[in-house]
């Protein structure tokens, strides 16, 4: 397939630069997000009233005609892997994945392959349109190599654009389910002195903290009141577990996607993750509270026990909001088992 020509006219009262102009006024099915526009310019992909024009500053009118010409989307350098995948939804723009644990969402160093971007890239086959140019899925969002559950994945330029844009307004709905290390509940006065940490109505725990790279461990996130990205999670307790309870069953929500964030912000406040191996470290549980079958399902827990459970979104081209849910997970339903819940 060869190259394809795009042609608009600028609208009134457009943004002075040209990238701006251009990202307002291109046609939607186009499908061209704003970085890919600016890589266009910069590659002399973009006319105005017949010139050639490769400055993103340049200053544009309304009534220019505009001419944007597109190269044929290119193969990938990732490979494609028949790995089975538990589709939840697909559509022509957007495929909504439940990923197992184990799983790692994009291929890099030290995972090159079996990840859920080489899957995909075997699963969509031609009917990925591309995303930058590429025929690849867009990947807006990551959960961790061994947490479960929802993750919604691009397969057009569009989708991918105002999938972004919605993850970066912190619009989408994302729910978890964890089992955690004690019970967060507003009676607990330590909690009410941790830095970072209140109550909202509801027994609702609130996190608020900024979240960076470790100073010493580069793998691992930390808390931080003076440097890093403002995060903020909510959790509320589902199910208290043990006899006195000793750990719980809770719910998690995002206002903020930053990396490891639940993780790090309940081991923050003393609520560590349950099978966490980077932020929780295993304590000593009492088989009084959990019984002997308890206790021994804790300490074989070998993940963190983090399902993404719950992922909402307006569609990229209906503007219809779809929610999508994943029950928890078998290895994370016997652990609760054990522990004598019952969800």
């Amino acid at each position: 397939m060869g190259p394809s020509l795009i042609t608009f006219t600028i609208a009134a009262n457009p943004p002075p630069r040209l990238d701006k102009a251009l990202g307002r006024d291109v046609p939607d099915d186009a499908a061209l997000s704003r970085s890919r526009l600016a890589r266009l310019i910069a590659d002399g992909a973009v006319a105005v009233d017949g010139m050639v024009v490769t400055d993103p500053r340049f200053r544009i009118a309304e009534g220019a005609q505009v001419a944007v010409t597109v190269a044929a989307a290119v193969e990938s350098h990732i490979g494609a892997q028949d790995i089975t995948l538990d589709v939840v939804f697909e559509d022509d723009d957007l495929i909504v994945i439940n990923k197992p644990a184990g799983m790692v969402v994009h291929p890099a160093p030290g995972t090159a392959d079996g990840t859920l971007v080489n899957a995909l890239i075997h699963h969509c086959g031609d009917s990925l349109s591309g995303v930058g140019g590429l025929k690849r899925p867009g990947i807006v969002h990551r959960i961790d190599k061994d947490t479960s559950g929802l993750l919604v994945v691009a397969k057009s330029d569009r989708a991918h654009h105002h999938l972004a844009d919605q993850f970066a307004a912190h619009t989408v709905e994302r729910r978890y389910l964890a089992i955690c290390y004690g019970v967060p509940d507003a009676n607990d006065p330590r909690l009410r002195g941790i830095k970072g940490t209140s109550f909202e109505p509801g027994n609702i725990l609130k996190i608020q903290t900024l979240l960076g790279r470790h100073r010493t461990d580069r793998q691992r996130q930390a808390v931080s009141f003076s440097a890093g990205r403002h995060a903020v999670t909510r959790t509320r307790i589902l199910e208290p577990l043990g006899t006195p309870p000793v750990a719980a069953l809770i719910e998690c929500w995002l206002e903020t996607g930053r990396t490891h964030q639940i993780r790090v912000h309940l081991a923050h406040c003393g609520h560590a993750l349950i099978g966490d191996p980077t932020y929780g470290g295993r304590r000593k549980m009492s088989p009084k509270a959990l019984g002997e079958a308890g206790v021994a399902a804790v300490a074989a827990f070998p993940r963190q026990a983090l399902h993404a459970a719950t992922l909402g979104f307006v569609h990229p081209v209906s503007k219809e909001f779809l929610e999508f849910q994943a029950v928890i997970p078998a290895d994370m339903q016997d652990l609760l088992t054990a522990m004598g819940g019952q969800v």
